[in-house]
């Protein structure tokens, strides 16, 4: 008895102060804005883009939300606006943004940017949920803007140190010509020299008129034939266009790395580690796929605003941000180790898996690649390398 009334008063004590008890809760909600992109055609069908992409992520953030909220005395909602290719995303921004202005955003780089620059978006905190490019988060960043999706930069120097690591050091590259191909070859580039990797060869496949489909068995061996001599081959292949068919025609038989074979990501089904399978289910369960880098990056962001709100017991954007890009935040993001934004430039820091279609292979950063403050500042550019001057020159 004296046990059961010693509980029965811990926890009375714990709901007198937990939020819960305040006669006004938290309400918090935040605007889902994705501006469609028109996507090239391409030759496969076997990985079409799911209608809800990136969009599942923040509902199950929501429900993630949700479910710690009714004990801490906090409300969350989602506005969810969806803008076709070729429409005009400002309008619907600016009426988003006249209802919180707590907004993620699954746009284009310039749409991004476009929104971020309104004048009703000033004060705001935007999550960028999709946009990988580099100028984002240097000399092209936004104070009111956070990255929740990592960088190109941050992907590519992730498969060089495992690639470092392994000692695969001569790389041969090949890249499309489709949107995005271009860049991220660079990042790979850029990532192969900080590493100390060499890229003997690189070509572009601008093969059109050939269907490799059907003659990848002719076209690979002769267009790798050539190829000075390599561990890796890399691909830049961000549509799926051409490189899964390179696989096993190449005219040497080499490993293939970047956007087939092994595949740097923000998020992969194949991580079951750290409670990854638990987020996986109750991703499936809520959207009957599994989760992709874009889900994973708008889960993110509400959980974010989640952690934070419970964290500043505020819904004020300002006190959400400054907190969000304070040394006390940490999200659990399922990935071994807890995530946090750069101060200087409003990067989610993040471990970034490599995986195949089959497995996952390793989780960067791995180990040997130090760091002063956080071995995660050696995925993407650091603070003495960023260009951003948005963020105040902050270094935590």
């Amino acid at each position: 008895m004296i046990r059961t009334r010693s509980l029965a008063a811990a926890f009375a004590a714990l709901l007198a102060l937990a939020p819960s008890a305040r006669a006004d809760p938290l309400a918090l909600r935040v605007g889902w804005l994705e501006a469609r992109a028109a996507r090239p055609p391409v030759l496969s069908n076997l990985d079409p883009a799911p209608e809800d992409l990136g969009l599942a992520g923040a509902r199950l953030g929501l429900a993630d939300n949700a479910a710690s909220g009714r004990f801490l005395g906090q409300r969350f909602a989602l506005s969810e606006v969806v803008i076709p290719p070729g429409e005009d995303p400002l309008a619907p921004a600016r009426a988003l943004l006249s209802e919180t202005g707590l907004l993620v955003v699954s746009a284009p780089a310039a749409t991004l940017t476009a929104i971020a620059d309104l004048p009703e978006a000033e004060g705001a905190l935007i999550f960028n949920a999709a946009a990988p490019e580099a100028d984002l988060r240097g000399a092209g960043c936004r104070a009111n803007v956070l990255h929740v999706f990592p960088s190109l930069a941050m992907r590519a120097d992730a498969l060089m140190q495992f690639l470092a690591a392994r000692r695969w050091t001569e790389l041969a590259m090949i890249e499309g010509t489709h949107e995005g191909d271009a860049e991220w070859a660079g990042a790979l580039a850029a990532a192969a020299r900080k590493f100390g990797l060499r890229i003997r060869g690189r070509e572009v496949w601008d093969h059109a008129s050939a269907d490799i489909r059907r003659l990848a068995g002719q076209e690979a061996p002769l267009f790798t034939q050539n190829l000075p001599a390599h561990d890796v081959l890399l691909v830049a292949d961000e549509q799926g266009d051409f490189a899964r068919w390179m696989m096993f025609n190449t005219w040497e038989p080499r490993l293939f790395a970047g956007s087939e074979g092994l595949v740097p990501s923000a998020w992969t089904p194949q991580a079951e580690q750290w409670g990854a399978s638990q987020l996986q289910s109750r991703f499936r369960a809520l959207a009957g796929r599994d989760m992709r880098p874009e889900d994973y990056a708008a889960w993110a962001a509400l959980r974010a605003v989640g952690e934070a709100a419970t964290r500043a017991v505020s819904a004020e954007p300002g006190r959400l941000r400054a907190y969000m890009l304070g040394p006390e935040f940490e999200l659990a993001g399922f990935k071994g180790r807890p995530l946090s934004f750069r101060a200087w430039n409003g990067q989610l820091r993040q471990p970034i898996p490599l995986a195949h279609p089959r497995g996952l292979v390793a989780m960067a950063p791995l180990e040997g690649f130090l760091h002063q403050r956080n071995e995660m500042d050696t995925l993407g550019q650091d603070a003495p390398e960023s260009a951003c001057r948005a963020f105040e020159g902050g270094n935590g």
